[in-house]
């Protein structure tokens, strides 16, 4: 049997706020297209879903998993808060590239938990050429909303890098 392919989300009025700061911008959408494939509806004007899968043996692996998901999501934030940061000290032109791996590890039950984030940034200019860098550095990943919401649970570990592949961050 097919599962619908679309599913009319819950209205405003049956919606219950988790709390008073509850923006409509992080609101998404999951709609099961088939065995475990999810098109993920980020309800923004002309972008596409996303297609989340799980790998094999249970999904095909079609699209990431919740935990590329995860990770994809603090490498976002940190970039785009290192890239706030550096732009605060009129550095606008700063070329990056983000990795990001989670280690996975069974906990006591035998149940698979991300158990650490490790997260790499490479700024494609040389250090000493950006305005400000050590305040820029010292603060981004305080502003960096995913990252201090998971660091309550997960170890994140983040490293930032020149263009030469200087360590940035201690």
């Amino acid at each position: 049997m097919k599962t619908p392919t679309s599913i009319e989300p819950i209205g405003p009025a049956q919606q219950v706020p988790l709390q008073s700061m509850m923006d409509e911008a992080n609101h998404v959408t999951l709609v099961l297209h088939d065995a475990y494939r999810f098109a993920v509806d980020f309800g923004l004007p002309g972008a596409a879903a996303l297609l989340s899968d799980v790998k094999p043996p249970l999904g095909t692996g079609a699209g990431p998993d919740s935990e590329q998901l995860l990770v994809a999501a603090v490498a976002n934030c940190l970039s785009s808060s290192l890239l706030f940061s550096l732009r605060k000290f009129r550095n606008e032109a700063v070329p990056m590239r983000t990795t990001a791996d989670a280690a996975l590890s069974r906990n006591a039950q035998g149940r698979l938990r991300v158990a650490g984030i490790e997260v790499a940034i490479r700024l494609g200019v040389a250090g000493s050429t950006l305005r400000q860098l050590d305040r820029a550095l010292a603060q981004f990943e305080d502003f960096c909303v995913v990252t201090q919401s998971v660091r309550a649970a997960i170890p994140v570990e983040v490293r930032v890098f020149d263009d030469s592949g200087a360590l940035l961050t201690t």
